[in-house]
């Protein structure tokens, strides 16, 4: 049953599915070593990428296993990141949230506020009760955005990942239906 990827508006931001239009930008975003300094693989050092990724989102969506979302900044429409949920389980309700953004557009919220839309069509639109998380253990700011939008750490992932013949740890988050408070106000 096909997932169809929805178009979602903050006050700065617009989150779409992706285009072909999008492959410049996405292959910029994640053939930078420093943004991706703790994700689960290494840049992509071919532009080819950018497009198999964008067709991975369709197939998420004729799934129905999940949406990834590009996000605009709504001010001048640059692509800054996007944001998706993978996994989705319809039986259990569940699904797992990642991201990642343009270190131009690190410190100023955009995270916090393109997963708080996406979590609110999550257990909105979806009707999900559980939206799971990981990061690694040395991203700190990935786990102060998940703890603004009220996840929880549940566990670690000991040497879960192997990237470039670093090990590293993950930390999981959980966040479930009864706890989301979509207004809430981010502290700090």
């Amino acid at each position: 049953m096909p997932l169809p990827t929805p178009t979602l508006h903050t006050t700065r931001l617009r989150l779409r599915p992706f285009t072909d239009a999008d492959a410049g930008a996405l292959f910029s975003l994640h053939s930078n070593a420093h943004v991706l300094r703790y994700w689960d693989s290494p840049p992509w050092d071919d532009p080819a990428r950018a497009e198999r990724f964008i067709e991975v989102c369709r197939r998420l969506e004729e799934e129905g296993t999940g949406a990834r979302l590009a996000v605009d900044r709504v001010s001048d429409g640059t692509f800054i990141g996007w944001c998706g949920l993978h996994g989705w389980n319809p039986d259990y309700r569940s699904a797992s949230l990642g991201y990642c953004f343009t270190e131009a557009a690190w410190g100023h919220g955009y995270a916090t506020e393109t997963a708080r839309a996406v979590l609110r069509w999550a257990f909105g639109a979806l009707d999900l009760n559980r939206v799971q998380a990981e990061a690694d253990t040395r991203n700190t700011a990935c786990a102060r955005v998940l703890e603004k939008l009220g996840f929880t750490r549940e566990g670690t992932l000991r040497e879960d990942c192997v990237v470039n013949g670093d090990v590293s740890d993950s930390w999981v988050y959980g966040l479930l239906r009864r706890e989301w408070r979509p207004d809430a106000v981010p502290a700090g």
